[in-house]
């Protein structure tokens, strides 16, 4: 069984035991969260498509850490005019281990 589910604007295949890692949640580390925002759900064959949701399907998910990603470099350059900019910037995490599919009704 798994779910696509979506999270910060991005769409995640959540299965049950595998984790992921999303936009920055403002949770704590091992606090259980719910996402209800479940747009396919799939069983054995049996496929149910949101429109937009799937209603009654919410994912439980634990959070496992906040983490910050790898820093990334921005350059501007102008040729011929003296102008460099070097600019970084590292993006803040959340790593979810999904519990549980819950399908209600």
């Amino acid at each position: 069984m798994y779910a696509i589910i979506e999270s910060g604007g991005r769409q995640f295949r959540a299965e049950e035991g595998h984790s992921f890692s999303t936009e920055k949640l403002p949770y704590e580390v091992g606090e259980q969260i719910e996402l209800a925002n479940v747009l396919l759900l799939a069983n054995d064959g049996d496929v149910k498509i949101g429109q937009p949701t799937v209603p009654g399907a919410v994912v439980k998910a634990t959070v496992v850490e906040q983490y910050r990603g790898e820093k990334i470099f921005v350059w501007k350059y102008k040729p011929k005019k003296r102008y460099r900019n070097r600019k970084g910037h590292r993006q803040s995490y959340t790593r979810l281990r999904v519990d549980e599919i819950v399908v209600e009704g």
